[in-house]
């Protein structure tokens, strides 16, 4: 178990009312119920413990790195984040971890876990025990990095915080649940990934954070795009674009961009939608988009677009192939 920061993994001052961060060598206090696992659990976590605003990608290389060190003494990982930017960190880690054959499960909560109606709790108990579920014949059940949060087992490079104080903070909208936590935990392994075995877990630290995320509104100048795109050392920008993947179409709009890929920056087309699928060809704006060298991002979230671009471009890669992979799916990041 990783204790990375965030809401979960706070108690209130007595005094003062202010959240403050709980010593996790503490935590069998605060969640008795973790005794009655049937399974020992191990505890790192990280000084100081991270404002899930913070989050990094130095911080994610911390995070795997711990789970490097320790992979061969442990079924299976949880991390405890904040909920803001967990969807970015689960995105990055299903990129960065690649050919997992263990679980590895991120989960926080709304409420600290020292408060009476904290959902903390039982968020952090049932991540544990998907952690821990094998599936039989002695491998894991869920070997990806996944998100669980209020009874919902999901893609951690598919789901979206869609509330911010609702328990319900968290959803998959463009992919089916992997799993269910009812009275028992149904998972659905057909929409599970599975492991390869003919080939290794590969551990990734070199991402490139020299990208930016542009979503386009009623209004947007020319100003604005050519301030964007002429951002020094720019390598890719992921374009939130209107509905299937459209935007305007005059050249005071495309011209930056067109500019701009041939300049060798990648742009990603995704969808400003909370689900859907970028589609340029439908309309003749996006095909515009098209012609000037956006690339389609299809069904992927905007944080697993901008993750998936640090990726790819940390890998320096040629241009070329780097526009070639975004609309192949290499970790279940789209359909």
């Amino acid at each position: 178990m990783i204790y990375t920061g965030g809401t979960i993994g706070m108690t209130e001052d007595e005094k003062t009312r202010a959240l403050k961060p709980i010593d996790f060598s503490y935590m069998k206090e605060y969640v008795p119920e973790m005794a009655r696992l049937d399974f020992g659990i191990h505890t790192v976590q990280f000084e100081p413990p991270v404002d899930s605003s913070e989050m990094s990608p130095e911080k994610w290389r911390g995070i795997l790195s711990i789970i490097e060190e320790n992979y061969c003494r442990y079924h299976g990982f949880v991390i405890l984040h904040g909920t803001d930017t967990m969807a970015y960190t689960a995105s990055a880690l299903s990129f960065m971890l690649e050919n997992p054959d263990k679980p590895v499960v991120l989960t926080g909560s709304q409420l600290p876990v020292g408060k009476i109606r904290t959902d903390g709790k039982e968020n952090l108990i049932t991540a544990l025990e998907i952690a821990a579920t094998g599936n039989g014949d002695g491998n894991a059940m869920v070997p990806e990095v996944c998100v669980f949060f209020q009874n919902l087992l999901m893609r951690g490079n598919r789901t979206t915080k869609l509330h911010a104080d609702n328990f319900n903070a968290f959803d998959s909208l463009d992919y089916p649940l992997l799993a269910e936590a009812g009275t028992r935990i149904r998972f659905h392994p057909h929409l599970i990934r599975k492991h390869d075995w003919n080939r290794p877990v590969k551990f990734h630290y070199a991402l490139d954070d020299n990208v930016a995320v542009l979503k386009i509104f009623p209004g947007i100048s020319s100003a604005t795009l050519k301030s964007i795109f002429s951002i020094p050392h720019l390598k890719g920008v992921v374009l939130e674009t209107y509905g299937a993947g459209n935007a305007p179409s005059g050249k005071w709009f495309l011209d930056p961009i067109e500019d701009a890929v041939k300049r060798g920056i990648v742009v990603v087309n995704v969808t400003q939608c909370a689900s859907g699928l970028v589609e340029m060809s439908a309309y003749k704006s996006g095909q515009s988009l098209e012609n000037a060298g956006a690339v389609s991002g299809k069904d992927m979230t905007a944080a697993a677009a901008i993750t998936k671009l640090m990726f790819l471009l940390g890998k320096n890669l040629p241009v070329e192939e780097v526009k070639g992979m975004i609309p192949q799916s290499i970790a279940g990041e789209l359909s």
